[in-house]
């Protein structure tokens, strides 16, 4: 069986989990609100695009959250949500502030409120990410093998900026002073997304991760950010860079038939 022929079961699977775990709604939450971002730009212009993208985060991220919470004890998830945000933050505070782990950038004010110049909603961004990231990774790596699990997931999660960044400098969220190599973005960037999100990792040590609706998440916002980048906002080949970064992760993860020793079922 192909891996991509694997997603479909997975999603049946997750979808009937979903109905008698709580995780229905916020599921659907999440995709109504990512399929509503292009209308609501079409009809409300960048207001729209900025409340369907906010709602979109926000979604993402409290299913992300719910999903964990059925794996975790609530002491752990609060430690995780705690350390995720505040080393979010501090990554982004000190990458605008410094331009060493970024590259000299600065957000502007279309992202409200900001704290220390980074708009609250970017930590909800990494948080919404970085645990799909982990399930993703968990397949290729034991989360037991720390430095190894780290670096992988950082690749995986930086693997999503590819799609992120161009399209949000493109909305004037945020401004590199130099354009740099990739679509305006300095390469570094990059390298700067891959270590800070490594490092978050290997200081928060998930484990038993319910890897199955994770990588679903994560594989789910590969095709919609292909297919939004790509068509909807007339980005076709930072589009493709993405879609061929991610889908690696992804089809690796499918591919596998065994769940791995750190990872748990859905």
């Amino acid at each position: 069986m192909k891996p991509w022929n694997r997603l479909r079961p997975a999603f049946e699977q997750v979808q009937g989990r979903a109905q008698t775990s709580g995780l229905l709604m916020p599921f659907a939450a999440w995709l109504l609100a990512v399929i509503l971002t292009p209308l609501a730009e079409w009809n409300f212009g960048q207001a729209g695009f900025l409340s369907l993208t906010n709602a979109m985060v926000l979604a993402q991220a409290g299913l992300v959250l719910l999903i964990l919470i059925r794996a975790w004890p609530k002491q752990r998830l609060l430690a995780v949500l705690g350390l995720v945000l505040a080393l979010a933050w501090l990554a982004e505070y000190a990458g605008h502030t410094s331009g060493l782990l970024f590259g000299q950038y600065h957000y502007t004010a279309l992202l409200q409120p900001q704290l220390g110049g980074v708009p609250l909603l970017i930590p909800l961004a990494w948080l919404m990410m970085l645990p799909p990231a982990w399930a993703v990774a968990s397949r290729l790596v034991r989360p037991s093998n720390r430095l190894g699990f780290a670096a992988l997931s950082g690749l995986a999660f930086t693997a999503w900026d590819l799609y992120l960044d161009p399209q949000m400098v493109a909305k004037g969220l945020w401004v590199w002073d130099q354009p740099g190599e990739y679509f305006g973005i300095p390469l570094h960037n990059f390298a700067g997304w891959w270590l800070a999100s490594s490092l978050i990792t290997l200081i928060v040590r998930p484990d038993r991760l319910p890897a199955r609706p994770l990588a679903l998440v994560y594989s789910l916002t590969c095709l919609f950010q292909l297919v939004g980048l790509g068509l909807f906002w007339g980005q076709p080949l930072p589009a493709a860079a993405g879609f061929l970064a991610m889908v690696i992760f992804a089809l690796l993860f499918w591919g596998k038939e065994r769940q791995p020793s750190g990872a748990i079922c859905f």
